[in-house]
């Protein structure tokens, strides 16, 4: 099989195409490394591609298959993650030079259930340093770069997960999200991406950054692809005590039921005020297609969305420095310049005023909660207020840099803080042809309402479906 053979199949349509033997594992995951170092000049994406690792694994499930052995609901399917998910005995630098040489002697719980789902890992994804830079900016790595538009930013900090996903070379990809950084390359990219509700997906084996904010979850080509790869990896695991112990719906069941009886909540202002006039335009086009899925679609007051992502940003720099502020004592010359002002900026928070800002997270929850799932399924939200910005104006020392980084960070970490699950969907590409992406946001634990939603979406678009054109 060809890559652009790969790049035009669904999740879906791969593993069933495995599984009843009409294309070997090996082949798709040969067209899968294809891709991966097609694309690679144009985006850096890659951190380290495991062609040996890759086909030893298409070749096992293979061998299930024509044994009659069950390979497993993601047999053959080819992926990617981001390089702090770790695999024992593979080196995961997570984008910075002081974890050059860190090889984990641990497997990740969410790649030992993908091996365990039939998924072939085709090596690891370049990132922002520590997990810490929503724009995929990178001293140490190399920049990740948009496969739209290579001047342009990916999104960050799962900038390879998201750039890898978008052109085709990989079904899936996990990718972490603290304060946006799987929404963000997924809006930046035009993929699916999904944040699960805190506690939702294991995070054993996985670099952490800020303990009450972070999540694991995946990029994918469509919202059902999303609810696929969340199926595989979710549900408690003994060995990290911040995973939640209820069990994983069975969401295949409820992707079809489309939206109607569902009702998504919109907050007029939040869809125009600061909204780059173009990108207005492609979420008003979004609130229509909503209502062509049969959900209902009803206008909320304001919401002090302002108060809760002060307190998100406390807790992150906070716990970030307490998680990996020990690399300025000593290394602080080994970091990017934005990694290590972020760290100074969270030691100068005091203990206190952490400890305040997590205390007062179940009564904003139940606030928003009243406010919101009291007369609405889902709440809209932008992603991404202004057009992808460019590598360049968002780089370190760019006058720009601030005020774009301010306006990209104004509708996600509100959601880590609370704790609620939010589907990033793709709703239209600006002017000059770089996505649009928005998304919705759930009750905690009710992915599966977000993901009966997104099929339905996408049912009724396209915009999910495009793919960058391949590089000459």
């Amino acid at each position: 099989m060809h890559a652009t053979g790969l790049a035009a199949m669904t999740l879906m349509e791969a593993r069933d195409a495995v599984r009843c033997r009409d294309v070997t594992a090996r082949a798709l995951a040969e067209a899968a490394l294809e891709a991966l170092r097609l694309w690679q000049d144009r985006t850096n994406a890659a951190a380290l591609i495991e062609a040996e690792r890759a086909s030893r694994m298409a070749e096992a499930v293979d061998a299930a298959i024509a044994a009659g052995r069950d390979p497993g609901p993601l047999a053959g399917v080819p992926m990617a993650h981001k390089d702090m998910i770790y695999r024992a005995g593979r080196r995961a630098a997570c984008g910075s030079r002081v974890l050059a040489e860190h090889v984990p002697g641990v497997t990740a719980t969410v790649l030992r259930r993908l091996d365990a789902a039939g998924a072939i890992d085709c090596g690891t994804l370049n990132m922002a340093e520590l997990a810490y830079n929503p724009t995929g900016h990178n001293a140490h790595t190399g920049d990740v770069r948009n496969p739209w538009a290579p001047p342009h930013i990916p999104g960050g900090s799962s900038s390879g997960s998201g750039a890898a996903v978008a052109c085709g070379a990989v079904f899936a990809a996990l990718g972490s999200d603290t304060g946006g950084s799987i929404r963000f390359p997924a809006a930046c990219c035009g993929v699916t991406g999904i944040k699960p509700t805190l506690g939702r997906v294991p995070r054993t084996g996985t670099l952490g950054l800020s303990a009450s904010l972070d999540t694991i979850g995946p990029l994918a080509r469509s919202a059902r692809d999303c609810a696929e790869v969340l199926a595989a990896i979710a549900g408690a695991d003994a060995a990290d005590a911040h995973s939640d112990a209820r069990p994983v719906p069975a969401w295949r069941a409820m992707l079809d039921a489309g939206g109607a009886g569902l009702t998504i909540g919109v907050i007029p202002g939040a869809l125009v005020d600061g909204i780059d006039a173009g990108i207005a335009t492609a979420l008003a086009d979004a609130v229509a297609a909503w209502r062509q899925t049969g959900a209902r679609v009803v206008e909320l007051p304001p919401l002090d969305l302002a108060t809760t992502h002060a307190l998100a940003v406390t807790v992150l720099l906070a716990e970030a420095a307490a998680t990996q502020g020990h690399w300025l004592d000593g290394r602080e010359q080994d970091l990017t310049p934005v990694t290590a002002l972020s760290l100074r900026k969270g030691r100068e928070i005091a203990p206190a005023d952490c400890r305040e800002a997590l205390a007062r997270r179940p009564r904003c929850l139940d606030a928003f909660s009243a406010e919101v799932f009291a007369r609405c399924d889902a709440l809209l939200l932008p992603i991404l207020p202004i057009p992808v910005p460019t590598l360049e104006e968002t780089d370190w020392g760019a006058p720009a840099r601030s005020r774009l980084i301010a306006a990209m960070m104004r509708h996600t970490p509100a959601i880590n803080y609370l704790g609620l699950p939010s589907l990033a969907l793709p709703c239209g590409f600006d002017a000059h042809g770089l996505p649009i992406g928005h998304q919705l946001v759930g009750r905690p634990f009710d992915e599966g309402t977000l993901f009966r939603l997104g099929v339905a979406f996408q049912a009724a678009t396209d915009w999910h479906s495009r793919r960058p054109p391949p590089p000459a």
